[in-house]
């Protein structure tokens, strides 16, 4: 199906395998030079075409975590399911089912602000506060520090206190504005983290073939992500959003990072490179991102079992 409106075309295929915009005059055989045509404009307008869709993809990470926030997400409580043997809490007499509501004054809901505490605590000792059968006990445990490595497999000196959580969730939920505020501290930090994690990839810190999945992969995150329910899939989809424009604007050609570069170029330059050279830079991008495709499909099917589920049935019709 497809109408004319104005001087664009739209169309809907019958196999709506995402979206695709073709933009006039984009190369130099049916660019006229008319003002409205892609290549017609300067170099700065067409910059801003680009840069839209990362742009849109970034947003659309924003606004999932924004309504992540407005319909709740589950937390780990801090009510203790273990005690470690041989470490700080067992000496200190913390029991299981404990109820942790403080430490060191301040008061704790969730694990997480707990775990943050203890982490970067680098005192001897702290004072916590717990609720045992709804009656209050507080006591001083001491910490021990290790060093362990993180996500991104840097080494950091950790504080520990030796419990794990029972699994006790509930659903913490904020307001329009909290929302909001909270979905731009987690849209950044999400940020920063996956262009670490890039960064790590390109360096060698961070396995390559353990770190990225394609569509084999997602299809599996993304079924374990409905069974968990609707803010996990509003989770995943800020997740891939964002990756997504990230990836987008590294500076490499095909993608829309290479396309922005080149127009940097073009604007020091004061004019659009060769067709030649443009042609030659072309094959290579495109060249990458199939090669890319193949080795990241090729790699989910080993690493979610599949290859080894195909070679099983193939053994068995031999």
């Amino acid at each position: 199906l497809n109408y004319k409106r104005g001087d664009t075309e739209y169309t809907l295929c019958l196999f709506a395998f995402g979206g695709y915009v073709k933009l006039a005059g984009d190369n130099r055989e049916e660019c006229k030079g008319e003002p409205h045509e892609f290549l017609g404009r300067k170099p700065l307008d067409r910059a801003k075409v680009i840069a839209a869709g990362p742009a849109l993809n970034y947003l659309l990470a924003f606004i999932c975590l924004w309504l992540v926030n407005l319909v709740g997400y589950p937390n780990l409580t801090t009510r203790v399911g273990e005690v470690m043997a041989g470490y700080p809490a067992e000496s200190a007499g913390i029991l299981k089912d404990d109820l942790i509501v403080s430490i060191e004054g301040k008061n704790v809901q969730y694990w997480n602000q707990l775990q943050e505490i203890i982490y970067k605590n680098k005192s001897s000792s702290v004072k916590l506060e717990l609720l045992r059968n709804n009656e209050k006990v507080e006591l001083t445990a001491k910490l021990t520090q290790e060093t362990v490595k993180n996500m991104l497999g840097n080494k950091q000196r950790i504080s520990l206190l030796g419990i794990r959580p029972k699994g006790e969730t509930v659903i913490v939920k904020h307001n329009v504005f909290m929302g909001f505020v909270l979905a731009g501290k987690n849209l950044w930090n999400l940020t920063t983290l996956t262009l670490s994690a890039f960064g790590k990839m390109l360096t060698g810190g961070l396995s390559f073939k353990d770190n990225v999945t394609g569509p084999l992969g997602m299809f599996y995150v993304t079924n374990e992500a409905v069974k968990i329910g609707f803010n996990a899939v509003l989770h995943l989809m800020a997740v891939l959003s964002a990756s997504l424009c990230i990836f987008n604007l590294l500076p490499f050609p095909i993608l829309d990072g290479g396309h922005l570069f080149f127009l940097g170029l073009e604007k020091l330059r004061g004019r659009h490179l060769s067709p030649k050279v443009e042609e030659k830079i072309g094959q290579v991008g495109f060249g990458f991102i199939i090669s890319l495709a193949v080795f990241v499909f090729l790699n989910d099917l080993v690493k979610f079992g599949l290859w080894q589920k195909a070679v099983d049935v193939v053994n068995k019709f031999r």
